[in-house]
């Protein structure tokens, strides 16, 4: 069984261990709740202004007035479908002759649909990562009652291929839930390998559809030769709303879009306008210009954490077990009173609750992954908190007063899912 490096198992399905406090989705629920409750609290006293997004992703609703009127899901696929359709595939680097496109309420629903179209129970998946898959990934294939194998390399995922019967569907992910990408040619190797073996290809590219082509110079989506690959529309550079973007070989699309409609899994397509104008409003300078804000803070964090910071090339984290370690070394202790993940949750509700922060912590329930991530930061909500020096202080000091608190398990359950004094 893994662990993490303070020897806590992980739990099943997940990258990190759960504690006593933090025991399941539904207490990640309790912490949202009480997280959107602190929101409330900023809002009505000092305004929007009191709340900075840190998280990395805008999950608005890009409308104008006008459009109001015709957000009607009758209508609006009648207006923009077309529009829609055009702009997505070139977003996804697809040809009308070729592929089609399917608009869905997030992307894990994108990814569910497709396990429900191409896999059956006692199939295999194969997920192949830098580091590992998304829990929804290995959610989707346990949904399915199909078997789950993760691999990080184009040599373990032909041992796989060689290993495993029946394997019918090859998840790939080029920017890890982790940040690490995977460079071109292990791409094109992965893609190769899995055809010709006969297995599809799903390419989970949730931030990498527009990190890999705009950052690293990588094809698009679906010109990675892939055979569907879905992406979200609230990540780095789009605006909004949380949808998930798919897209694939026509008659593949086809079914997708079928079974999501049969279960309630596509998005309503009254939002259609909204993503045409998240679409329109894309630019690949505005990617770069993120991870250019984000190496801003990155600096200002490395001065006060120094070679405990974990960098990527376009984020930077502080990892759980880095957080517990620090809270504990700051307040004296040799025995960790909770485990990694919920010194991440406590870190990122004290900058909320302290600073106004909104950390990417409270956008996945469960998150996807421990660490607390500081990407793809807007320039102009940096420069109204006060700039990279004044942001790593903030976090300098939340950390010093989760080590306050850290002895004291149940100042932590309150601080995650207690009450909250408005």
């Amino acid at each position: 069984m893994e662990t993490d490096r303070f020897g806590n198992p992980l739990a099943p399905g997940l990258p990190y261990a759960r504690g006593a406090i933090l025991r399941s989705t539904e207490d990640d629920l309790r912490k949202l709740e009480r997280a959107w409750r602190l929101i409330r609290r900023n809002l009505r006293r000092d305004g929007p202004e009191s709340v900075f997004n840190f998280s990395g992703l805008e999950r608005s609703l890009p409308m104008e007035p006008e459009d109001l009127a015709l957000a009607d899901d009758e209508l609006a696929p009648a207006l923009h479908g077309e529009r829609l359709k055009a702009l997505a595939l070139e977003h996804l680097g697809g040809s009308s002759e070729r592929h089609d496109v399917a608009l869905l309420n997030r992307l894990t629903a994108a990814t569910l649909a497709t396990h429900l179209v191409l896999v059956k129970p006692g199939d295999v998946v194969i997920g192949v990562s830098p580091s590992y898959s998304h829990p929804s990934v290995v959610r989707a294939a346990a949904h399915v009652g199909a078997g789950f194998v993760d691999t990080r390399d184009v040599d373990a995922l032909a041992r796989a291929l060689d290993r495993k019967e029946r394997v019918a569907l090859v998840v790939l992910t080029r920017l890890a839930v982790t940040y690490d990408l995977f460079p071109l040619d292990v791409l094109r190797r992965v893609v190769s390998l899995a055809h010709g073996r006969g297995v599809p290809v799903y390419v989970d590219d949730a931030g990498g559809a527009r990190v890999g082509p705009a950052a690293f110079a990588q094809p698009k989506t679906l010109e990675l030769g892939v055979d569907v690959g879905a992406t979200g529309l609230d990540k780095y550079g789009t605006s909004g709303p949380r949808l998930g973007l798919l897209g694939g070989e026509k008659a593949l699309v086809a079914q997708i879009r079928a079974r999501a409609f049969e279960l309630g899994l596509e998005a309503r397509p009254m939002l259609y306008r909204a993503a045409v104008r998240s679409l329109e409003r894309y630019s690949p300078d505005g990617v770069r210009t993120l991870i250019d804000c984000t190496r801003k803070v990155a600096a200002a964090l490395r001065a006060v954490f120094g070679r405990r910071l974990h960098e990527t090339p376009v984020t930077a984290q502080l990892l759980a077990e880095t957080i517990l370690e620090l809270a504990m070394e700051r307040a004296g202790l040799a025995q960790p009173p909770i485990v990694p993940y919920e010194a991440t949750a406590a870190l990122a509700m004290l900058l909320l609750e302290d600073h106004g922060i909104l950390t990417v912590h409270f956008a996945g329930v469960p998150p996807g992954t421990s660490s607390l991530l500081f990407k793809f930061i807007p320039p102009a909500t940096l420069e109204r908190f006060g700039g990279p020096e004044v942001f790593a202080k903030a976090v300098d000091a939340a950390l010093s007063k989760l080590a306050s608190l850290i002895g004291d398990p149940e100042s932590i359950r309150a601080l995650l899912v207690g009450d909250v004094a408005e």
